[in-house]
């Protein structure tokens, strides 16, 4: 079966299945406990429109409206909030895809089913006192185990500051690749040169976040910087003595928001030469810095980041072996709702494109995406993107995915 055709069956079992859906009102977890629908926090799921922003900033409580009654226990213990029940939600991702680049070229199809399962949970658990996590019973395949998990204190002490301890995306106040549309990544976050375990995923620490009313938002984050890996036999996760930090500002200006970041931190590793039996200890210092806009025009949404990102050593070499590296990359990314009130079908493009002096990171995607809603929490897929660049070799992939995600 050719891409084209491919293309073309996948859009037509959309439009099919789209003739014979009906909205629904359930939602996983918080719907469940508030009682309110999927599109009350999201457009489409999991994209947050404006009301999931504030419920989430809220540490997972609506602003305008009280906790309702049944949420809590009452044992006789003004001290304590018992939930009566633990909210907990399924997703499911189930794709399938086919694809064809230089060294395949008569195509390989794929069944990635299921590409992903999570149980989810999350909530208030005292007067803005939140929580959320969830675990990756599976990930292409294999028990990845816990991803996001927060204690979230809002306006803690009264002080109008939120602050975040666990484990989180470091690009979460950039743009969220938890909540993309699209099957196709976020790579520029993803960039990591040389053997430098440091990105703006997953990662351990705090994360600081405060807002003015003229609508500037600042974001102070302090990491380990080595990502979400298992903890040493000294059970630290940190494997050096050094922190990373970032700072990030945002700025609303009506339609528009304008936001800049700076990153900053040292990795260290114990290095061996294999050939003469030499040890060393590798030090590598990086620092990120980017800029990044958000233009809302009605039913459409453009979003886009820049990065640039210098490491003085990525690959741990000894003194004079050192070899800085330069990495910049572009994320651009259109979302527009074509039909339907509330809308149930979308369209997404998005552009990926890093390029580094190590090049091993160089990436280069094209992604087309139309998104359905079935239900309001079951929507199906259909993408194509054309990959001339795929870990810094040229390989001119094409790649179409049909999917169906779930959440329950």
């Amino acid at each position: 079966m050719t891409i084209r055709r491919f293309a073309l069956f996948s859009l037509s079992i959309l439009v099919l299945l789209g003739a014979l859906a009906e909205t629904s009102q359930a939602i996983p977890a918080f719907g469940r406990k508030h009682e309110f629908s999927c599109t009350t926090c999201h457009q489409p799921f999991p994209r947050l429109k404006a009301f999931g922003e504030d419920f989430a900033g809220n540490a997972f409580a609506p602003s305008d409206r009280e906790m309702p009654p049944r949420y809590f226990r009452d044992v006789g213990d003004d001290q304590l909030s018992l939930l009566k029940s633990i909210p907990l939600a399924i997703r499911a991702d189930m794709y399938a895809d086919i694809r064809t680049n230089d060294s395949e070229i008569d195509g390989f199809s794929d069944f990635k089913t299921p590409f992903g399962l999570k149980i989810l949970s999350g909530g208030r658990v005292a007067d803005n006192i939140g929580y959320y996590f969830y675990f990756f019973m599976n990930e292409r395949g294999e028990v990845a185990g816990i991803e996001d998990a927060y204690i979230h204190f809002n306006d803690l002490l009264g002080v109008p500051l939120d602050i975040m301890v666990g484990q989180f995306q470091v690009s979460d106040p950039l743009f969220k690749r938890e909540l993309r549309l699209t099957f196709q990544d976020y790579l520029v976050y993803k960039a990591s040169p040389g053997s430098s375990a440091t990105d703006l995923t997953y990662d351990r620490g705090l994360m600081i976040t405060g807002g003015f009313d003229f609508g500037l938002d600042v974001t102070a984050i302090v990491v380990n910087g080595n990502g979400k890996g298992e903890a040493n036999v000294q059970r630290d996760f940190d494997m050096d003595r050094y922190k990373h930090f970032m700072l990030r500002l945002s700025q609303g200006l009506g339609p528009v928001r304008l936001g800049a970041f700076g990153y900053y931190g040292k990795e260290q590793t114990e290095m061996t030469d294999l050939g003469n039996s030499e040890q060393w200890t590798g030090t590598n210092e990086l620092n990120m810095w980017g800029l990044d806009a958000t233009l809302a025009l009605g039913p459409a949404e453009i979003n886009c980041q820049y990065l640039e990102r210098r490491d003085l050593n990525p690959n741990f070499g000894r003194g004079n072996d050192q070899n800085a590296t330069l990495t910049r990359g572009i994320l651009m990314e259109a979302i527009a709702e074509l039909w339907g009130d509330p809308a149930r079908l979308y369209m997404v493009l998005l552009f990926n494109y890093v390029d580094s002096t190590a090049i091993e990171a160089r990436q280069e995607s094209y992604t087309a995406n139309l998104t359905f809603l079935l239900r309001s929490n079951i929507k199906l897929l259909t993408e194509y993107t054309f990959a001339p660049l795929v870990s810094g070799v040229e390989s001119n992939e094409h790649r179409a995915t049909i999917g169906i995600v779930a959440g329950f």
